[in-house]
């Protein structure tokens, strides 16, 4: 019997990353959450990614990520990995997330 996965989703984390600026372009204001289209985060038909694999990404960022035909598949990986990146580590700048050593 194949289990069920369990995502993780926090409305926090989204919503703490809306605040952020885009994290492709800079610009401030119209930043969503965007989910990683990849499987291996735990992208399938009609279920978003994991909470934790996501970017600070804008409006128009965010459709040239997900259904744009201006890059290529491999550079919109790139793109939407570089945001990731970016974004998790402003959420450590900000104190949103923080390292915890082993008791």
């Amino acid at each position: 019997m194949i289990s069920k996965t369990e995502y993780y989703r926090s409305e926090p984390l989204r919503r703490a990353v809306a605040t952020l600026p885009c994290q492709h372009c800079g610009i401030e204001g119209r930043t969503q959450a965007s989910h990683s289209n990849q499987s291996r985060d735990g992208k399938g038909k009609s279920i978003k990614a994991h909470d934790y694999r996501i970017a600070a990404l804008c409006v128009k960022c965010h459709s040239e990520i997900d259904q744009g035909s201006k890059l290529s598949r491999d550079e919109r990986i790139r793109m939407w990995e570089d945001a990731h990146r970016r974004t998790i580590g402003k959420l450590f700048e900000q104190g949103f997330l923080e390292v915890r050593s082993p008791l």
